[in-house]
């Protein structure tokens, strides 16, 4: 009995490696058009009575405004260029922090892993995953790759997802014409898009977008992520 379970087993794990590598490998060239957490604020909509149309429209990377490229890596992850899906760095400062809400450590990379092929909670089983698809997506997609689907993917307003569904509702232009200050309003709501504003900016929001203007000039500007 106890070789036939281990021989369950690793036929199981086999098939979940190549499912999930061959699953890695299409989506590095076709566009994500839904994710978990797509599928969640619909039924989250549906539960409460509201309209359930999800905002979304994906562009490729060459579409998007290089400072909206620029403001999410100066605001959410600024070791992106160089780290391996991982910035230790960071996650040792988070664990080691006082702080009375811990602050989050994730890179870039792992909020693309979470959100395009997980689901959203707190336990091992996903953390695991999660670093699992972050290896996956940093040995197929390569940084460019990733970083365009997370500017597509990233939740930035209510039942509104990525830069050019955000730049078109709150802004009326596309993407691709985002300047610095509007890329890095969008940037400044990405902890919170459901409680923070693009369009009614409060003066945190206002502030953070401030801070993230700052950080984007003294990264070197659009040069700083111009060899992904």
């Amino acid at each position: 009995m106890l070789r036939v379970f281990f021989a369950f087993f690793f036929k199981l794990v086999l098939y979940f490696v190549l499912l999930s590598v061959g699953w890695v490998a299409v989506l590095k060239v076709v566009p994500v058009w839904f994710t978990p957490l797509m599928a969640v604020r619909k039924l989250e909509a549906s539960r409460a009575g509201e309209a359930t149309k999800i905002h979304y429209d994906w562009e490729p990377y060459e579409n998007i405004s290089r400072e909206a490229a620029l403001a999410v890596v100066a605001s959410e992850d600024q070791n992106f260029p160089t780290h391996w899906g991982f910035d230790f760095d960071e996650i040792y400062d988070a664990m080691t922090e006082k702080r009375a809400r811990p602050r989050g450590a994730s890179t870039i990379s792992q909020q693309v892993a979470k959100n395009v092929f997980l689901w959203h909670g707190r336990s091992f089983i996903r953390k695991g995953l999660e670093a699992y698809f972050t290896v996956l997506i940093e040995l197929i997609w390569g940084k460019k790759r990733i970083l365009e689907v997370y500017l597509n993917v990233a939740e930035t307003g209510k039942m509104t997802f990525g830069v050019e569904a955000a730049a078109q509702r709150f802004y009326g232009k596309s993407a691709k014409n985002l300047s610095r200050a509007e890329a890095a309003r969008i940037a400044a709501v990405l902890p919170n898009p459901i409680r923070f504003s693009i369009k009614n900016p409060s003066s945190y929001v206002s502030g953070r977008a401030g801070k993230i203007s700052r950080q984007m000039r003294l990264l070197g500007g659009q040069k700083y992520i111009e060899h992904l």
